[in-house]
C-alpha cells in the first residue's frame, strides 16, 4: 500500500493504552508495515482482557507495565491520546528524553491523507459496521484494502487472529472510521466522505455541523444519507454526491418500498439503484433498520470507488459483523438469549432498543455507561431514551461507569440516569457494582428474555455477557 509508512517504520513505536479500541488498529497497522512497536496498557496491569495481550506479544509486540519503563530511547514515537494525564509514567518517561508525541488521530490521519484513495466514514453512530461492510466489499471485490476499525470485524478473524479491528492491504483504498467528538475529523482529506447521520453525542449540534460539512467539502466525493435531516441538510457541501436513503426517494441509492422483511437475525430488501433503474435483492445476517442504512451507506460508497452495486449488495450477503455490535452471545437450554452490544449514546442505544423490541419478548438492558464525563454530557438524552423505547415489563439495570483511574469528577453518575428513566414512565434498577447485576439478572431472568449488555470502552464486558449466559445455563 502506497501509504507512505517507510518514514513511520524507520523507528521504534511505544502505545500508552495499546489495548484500546481506538489504539489497537493502529499498531497492528504500524506493525504489519513492519515497525517495531511496543506498548503499555493499565487494563493489562489490573488483569483484564489477558487473552488480548498475551495475543499482541505472541504477534511479536513488547508489551511493559505502565510504568515508563517501556520507554528507553529518544528516538521513540509515544502514541498517546489527548486525555492521558501527564502524570502517566510514560508521558513523564517520554518528556525527560525528549521524546515526539502523536495523538492517535494525528497517526491515523497521517497514515490516512498518504493514501492514493482514503475512504473516511463519519457520522455520530454506525461507523464502525459501514467501515467493516466497505472494507469487506472490497476485498470482496479484489481490491485489497488497508481498514482501520475500532471493532474487531468477524469476516477476518480466525484461530490464529482473534482481534483484528485493522487490515493492512496492497491496494489504493484505506478505509477508516474518523471521529468528531475530539475534532479530529478535521485532520482528515479523504477522496470520499461518507456521513450517515448526525445527532447529540460528545458536541453541541452547532458544533457538529460545522464539523461535518467541512468534512464533506474536503472530499473529491460525498456519500450522504438524505433520511436523516442533519445530513441531508449537510449535503450542499459535497462536491460530488451519491445519497443514499430508505424512505426518500430522491436518493440516487435506495430501497424499493414494501421489500423490507425483518427477522430477529436478518433483514432484507430490494435495493433499487436509481440512477440507471437496476434493482438488486439484498439479505443482512445482521438485524435491523439501522443496519440497512449502514449498507446502504457501504454500498454508495464502494459504488464511488468503482465497485459495481450488484457485486457490493453481493458481497454483503456474507458479511458477519462486528464484535459487539448487536452480537448475540447465545441463548441458555431455558430460552434465554444474551446479547453483547457497544451501544452508549441515544442514537446507538436506540437502534439497539428497537431491533430488540421488533420481536416480541420481555428487555433486560444492562448499561454500563462509558464514563462520568460522558453521561453528564448525555445523560438526560439517554434515560429519555431507555424510557420511551422499553415497555412497562421491560427493565433497565445501570452500574457505576467504568473508570479506569484519573482525576474526573465522580460525585453522580448512573443513579441520576436511574431516576430520570423512572420520572420517564421506566423501570430502572440502579446497582452500583457491576459483579453484582449479574446476580440480579440471573435472578429475575425468564424464559423468553433477551438479555442485552450494552456499553463502551471495557472490553470485560463482553467477558460478563459470556459469563452471564453460563450462568443462566
Amino acid at each position: 500500500m502506497a501509504t507512505g509508512s517507510t518514514d513511520l517504520t524507520a523507528h521504534p513505536w511505544f502505545f500508552c493504552g495499546i489495548g484500546g479500541s481506538g489504539m489497537l488498529p493502529l499498531a497492528l497497522i504500524l506493525r504489519g508495515h513492519g515497525a517495531v512497536v511496543g506498548g503499555s496498557d493499565r487494563s493489562r496491569d489490573q488483569g483484564r482482557s489477558p487473552e488480548k495481550f498475551a495475543w499482541l506479544e505472541a504477534q511479536g509486540f513488547r508489551l511493559f507495565p505502565q510504568d515508563g519503563s517501556g520507554i528507553t530511547t529518544k528516538y521513540q514515537t509515544l502514541v498517546a491520546s489527548a486525555a492521558i494525564e501527564d502524570s502517566v509514567p510514560e508521558v513523564i518517561r517520554a518528556k525527560a528524553l525528549a521524546c515526539p508525541r502523536m495523538s492517535r488521530a494525528a497517526l491515523l490521519s497521517t497514515l490516512f491523507n498518504a493514501a492514493p484513495a482514503g475512504i473516511a466514514v463519519g457520522g455520530t453512530s454506525g461507523k464502525s459496521t459501514v467501515t467493516g461492510m466497505i472494507g469487506w466489499i472490497l476485498t470482496h471485490a479484489g481490491r485489497d484494502p488497508t481498514i482501520m476499525n475500532g471493532a474487531v470485524m468477524k469476516n477476518f478473524v480466525d484461530a490464529q487472529t482473534p482481534f483484528v479491528s485493522a487490515r493492512v492491504g496492497k491496494g489504493r483504498e484505506f478505509v477508516a472510521e474518523v471521529d468528531e467528538s475530539d475534532g479530529s475529523i478535521a485532520l482528515y482529506r479523504p477522496r470520499i466522505a461518507v456521513l450517515g447521520n448526525v445527532s447529540l453525542d460528545h458536541k453541541p449540534m452547532a458544533e457538529l455541523r460545522k464539523l461535518f460539512g467541512e468534512f464533506l467539502g474536503r472530499a473529491a466525493a460525498g456519500v450522504v444519507n438524505f433520511d436523516d435531516p442533519e445530513t441531508a441538510g449537510l449535503a450542499h457541501r459535497a462536491q460530488t454526491l451519491l445519497s443514499f436513503g430508505v424512505t426518500n426517494y430522491a436518493a440516487t441509492i435506495g430501497v424499493t418500498p414494501g421489500t423490507i422483511t425483518e427477522s430477529a437475525s436478518t433483514i432484507s430488501a430490494t435495493i433499487r439503484d436509481r440512477r440507471d433503474g437496476a434493482s438488486y435483492p439484498l439479505v443482512l445476517r445482521v438485524p435491523g433498520r439501522h443496519n440497512l442504512y449502514n449498507a446502504l451507506a457501504a454500498i454508495g460508497a464502494a459504488s464511488v470507488a468503482g465497485v459495481k452495486v450488484g457485486e457490493a449488495v453481493a458481497a454483503l450477503a456474507s458479511f458477519r459483523g462486528l464484535a459487539r455490535r448487536f452480537d448475540v452471545i447465545g441463548t441458555s437450554r431455558s430460552g434465554i438469549t444474551v446479547i453483547d452490544d457497544f451501544g452508549h449514546n441515544p442514537e446507538k442505544v436506540a437502534a439497539t432498543l428497537t431491533t430488540l423490541k421488533a420481536h416480541p419478548g420481555r428487555v433486560i438492558a444492562f448499561f454500563q455507561p462509558h464514563g462520568y464525563g460522558p453521561l453528564r454530557q448525555m445523560g438526560t438524552e439517554l434515560a429519555a431514551t431507555f424510557a420511551k423505547l422499553l415497555g412497562s415489563d421491560d427493565v433497565t439495570v445501570l452500574c457505576d461507569p467504568v473508570y479506569f483511574g484519573g482525576t474526573v469528577d465522580r460525585s453522580e453518575g448512573s443513579e441520576r440516569i436511574a431516576r430520570l428513566i423512572a420520572d420517564g414512565g421506566g423501570h430502572a434498577k440502579y446497582v452500583p457494582l457491576r459483579e453484582d447485576v449479574g446476580d440480579l439478572i440471573t435472578s429475575i431472568a425468564q424464559p423468553g428474555d433477551r438479555i442485552v449488555v450494552m456499553g463502551a470502552r471495557d472490553d470485560t464486558l463482553s467477558l460478563f455477557a459470556k459469563d452471564l449466559l453460563a450462568r443462566l445455563d
